[in-house]
């Protein structure tokens, strides 16, 4: 049997599948934020979800962790979440496309929104996170600033069936387009951290005109940046990365890595359970037309990484 990560969250909800006949009888109607993998960016977005709870004592709130990063695994998770009959449900879905039916069936029954990885052709009821498409112009505009003289460069990611992963690869490729930096290979590792390093490590044995390395997902820039220091090539082969991992701020104050653009996983907690309750409680005339609650990216460097660590070490640690 597949185990699961199940958490406890301030607010009182129990670990999954392991609540009280006394607890139910509380009638508390319940909110699951499901991730798509065990990660510091979602410990933030645990932030955001705590202090939904603390305002909303009232609610059961509850972060799932999938086992596995499969859309399989979120799909038995939302078969379980349906059978408790939860009342809303926001989810970073693993492979929109291929999970469309079971989306659904949650709309039916209970307040769906998306949050990170989005699902449009679901019908879910709110986007709320990045606009990805963006954030990779974004990122491919420091890619430029790291590497003017131009060359090749590799991304690396979980899985391309994620919609967030194809469009930032778009972004990316727009910012390009007309340039002198060429992208040699994307590679994937279907979250597998492991597999991730090896990539990395793989990329820089085989290709030795390398120039520049991109991490799309929170875990890939980590694992880039060891492989990077472990291979002494620190300078010769420019980072630019995703998201605010403590190794990849740490990169990016050494100098190894050139920047990172991050996201307010923060914000993709707390907006999703507020926005969840409203809904559950008959409000839904704030729900724009477009179905899209887009939070702001921000680029960490040199010159705001120093102010950017503190202020995560505190969220990290829930003060």
């Amino acid at each position: 049997m597949k185990r699961r990560d199940f958490h406890l969250l301030a607010g009182g909800s129990l670990a999954f599948g392991l609540a009280a006949p006394a607890v139910r009888a509380q009638a508390k109607k319940s909110l699951a934020f499901v991730v798509n993998v065990s990660a510091d960016f979602w410990t933030i977005a645990r932030r955001g979800i705590e202090k939904a709870n603390r305002e909303h004592p009232d609610f059961d709130m509850e972060m799932i962790i999938p086992s596995q990063a499969s859309a399989a695994e979120q799909r038995r998770i939302l078969d379980e979440l349906l059978a408790r009959k939860v009342a809303g449900v926001a989810i970073s879905a693993i492979n929109p496309a291929s999970q469309t039916d079971v989306l659904n069936r949650v709309a039916e029954q209970s307040v769906l929104f998306t949050t990170d990885s989005d699902a449009p052709a679901s019908k879910r009821m709110l986007y709320i996170g990045t606009d990805n498409v963006a954030a990779g112009r974004r990122a491919g505009e420091q890619m430029k600033q790291a590497m003017p003289e131009g060359g090749r460069a590799m991304l690396f990611v979980g899985t391309m069936d994620a919609d967030n992963a194809r469009e930032r690869v778009q972004g990316i490729r727009e910012s390009l387009q007309g340039g002198n930096i060429t992208i040699a290979d994307i590679r994937t590792d279907e979250s597998d951290f492991a597999r991730a390093r090896r990539n990395a490590e793989d990329a820089l044995s085989r290709e030795r005109d390398l120039k520049m390395m991109v991490g799309l997902w929170a875990y890939n820039t980590p694992q880039i940046y060891q492989a990077v220091r472990e291979a002494g090539r620190q300078g010769q082969v420019k980072i630019v990365g995703f998201d605010e991992d403590a190794l990849t701020l740490r990169g990016v104050a050494d100098g190894t890595i050139h920047s990172t653009v991050v996201q307010q996983p923060y914000e993709f907690g707390y907006r999703s359970m507020k926005g969840l309750i409203r809904v559950v409680n008959g409000d839904r005339g704030w729900i724009p037309a477009n179905k899209q609650d887009i939070v702001e990216t921000k680029v960490i460097d040199k010159v705001n990484v120093g102010e950017f660590q503190s202020y995560m070490r505190s969220l990290l640690r829930g003060s």
